[in-house]
């Protein structure tokens, strides 16, 4: 079968490509943008990818065009290739519900959701069901170390995803993780997100509650249990059996950090401790959650842990990308100001690698980001930050010069990447740390900055 993905460069579409790629499947695609690391992905999957939506990609084809096209939820009505598509009467049919057909189904499916650590919870979940041998198949909205990819099919009957609650494509509304029937799934947290599409917080607790309806009553859901938002949710009903996890000693999975990582205890009892390489309670939380998960796939707490011990990470969560002249430059995807905070709260703790200050860099790009639905709540997300520098962007909805204002002489703005870089490089000290922070490639501000940091 031949696929062509529109919107194949998007961190779950890259997913969809390489997994129909491994089941032996044709697959081309085309994108308005790429980047690492989904753009290397491809790359080296021999995937080929054409700039732009236009008509002549599908045209080229002639009568022996793609069986099918996968429509990414970027796509939107009035772009050529779309209209090129439903002029023609060609088959299309969304990302998720090409993968709920034909990878999911008859599967063990253990999604990952909420507003945050979906990505680095997924990748945990994954490893640890390695580890004990299971082969799980999995999609995750990055690329985890462990792997080196960011989906596979797996040999085993369990399969690991990121369950994202963004809208599944231009002619399907509700969310992706809709169309997934997990029988274990993790709610990790919610909050406000994608102000583009959801109107208030009540919207987006509508479709996580309907992703509930769709657990079966021997599934279960691992929850976070220090979540107000979440136990709303559950209080609209709930037919599958619920762990809660959490610092709470009511939850039934909880943690006590020590000297030597954290203590995990399944209903008070102690099942051993977890060290884990990556900082920040906020990671600690998600492991607790994935050990919670693997138990309901069969995975022993023990083996768990020592899995645990050697995740390495995934790209683009506080990843280190370089060092010049003992500055070093932090790439993560941080794009909402829970996990701005939460990741300034990490590089503070005393095992992290950074010993002088941090110079966060954030680019506002995310749509709610755009949009303004996190201007009044930005400031205080980035106070743990010794300077603060801002790119504005041109398609920027507010002022972040007065939105930031409470940062005081912390705060730099910039409406050129050019003028930030600099900046930034002018400012940095030997023993500083760069936080870059961004839900896109940031114009490549982070090889921009180790570069000007190596001739200063």
């Amino acid at each position: 079968m031949h696929l062509h993905i529109l919107g194949i460069c998007g961190t779950f579409m890259a997913g969809i490509a390489a997994l129909a790629r491994e089941a032996g499947h044709r697959v081309t695609g085309s994108d308005a943008n790429a980047w690492p690391p989904m753009s290397t992905q491809l790359q080296a999957l021999g995937i080929e990818v054409m700039r732009g939506y236009e008509a002549a990609h599908l045209q080229q084809f002639g009568d022996s065009g793609p069986d099918v096209i996968v429509v990414g939820n970027v796509i939107t009505r009035g772009n050529a290739a779309i209209e090129y598509v439903l002029n023609e009467g060609l088959p299309y049919v969304s990302g998720p519900q090409w993968l709920a057909e034909n990878v999911l189904s008859e599967r063990h499916v253990l999604a990952v959701a909420g507003t945050h650590g979906k990505t680095t919870t997924t990748s945990m979940l994954a490893w640890l069901l390695e580890h004990a041998g299971l082969e799980p198949g999995f999609l995750v909205g990055g690329v985890p170390a462990n792997f080196g990819v960011s989906a596979r099919l797996g040999g085993g009957n369990f399969f690991v995803i990121e369950a994202d609650e963004y809208d599944t494509a231009f002619f399907d509304k509700r969310s992706k993780f809709l169309h997934y029937r997990p029988r274990t799934a993790i709610l990790n947290n919610l909050e406000y997100d994608h102000a583009d599409i959801f109107p208030d917080l009540a919207a987006i607790e509508r479709q996580f509650h309907h992703l509930i309806r769709t657990v079966p009553g021997e599934g279960r859901l691992i929850v976070n249990g220090s979540d107000e938002n979440l136990a709303r949710v559950l209080r609209q009903g709930c037919w599958s059996e619920v762990e809660y996890f959490g610092v709470d000693i009511n939850c039934d999975w909880t943690l006590q950090p020590n000297a030597n990582g954290f203590e995990v205890l399944s209903r008070g009892v102690s099942q051993g401790v977890a060290k884990l390489r990556m900082p920040g309670a906020h990671n600690r939380a998600n492991a607790l959650a994935a050990i919670a998960a693997a138990a309901h796939a069969g995975v022993a707490v023990s083996d768990s842990l020592a899995a645990l011990a050697q995740f390495s990470g995934v790209k683009r969560r506080l990843e280190w990308r370089g060092e010049r002249r003992g500055v070093a430059v932090y790439d993560d995807f941080a794009h909402h100001p829970t996990a701005i905070e939460a990741t300034l709260s990490a590089l503070r703790e005393p095992a992290a690698t950074p010993t002088g200050r941090i110079l966060a860099v954030l680019e506002p790009r995310s749509n709610t980001m755009r949009l303004g639905g996190h201007a009044e709540t930005l400031a205080a997300s980035l106070q743990l930050a010794d300077a603060v520098f801002v790119y504005a962007r041109p398609d920027l909805k507010w002022d972040a010069q007065a939105a930031l204002g409470s940062l005081g002489a912390k705060l730099h703005t910039h409406a050129d990447l050019e003028t930030l870089v600099a900046d930034v490089v002018a400012q940095a000290q030997a023993g500083d740390c760069i936080l870059v922070m961004s839900n896109g490639d940031f114009g490549g501000v982070h090889d921009k900055l180790l570069a000007a940091l190596a001739v200063v």
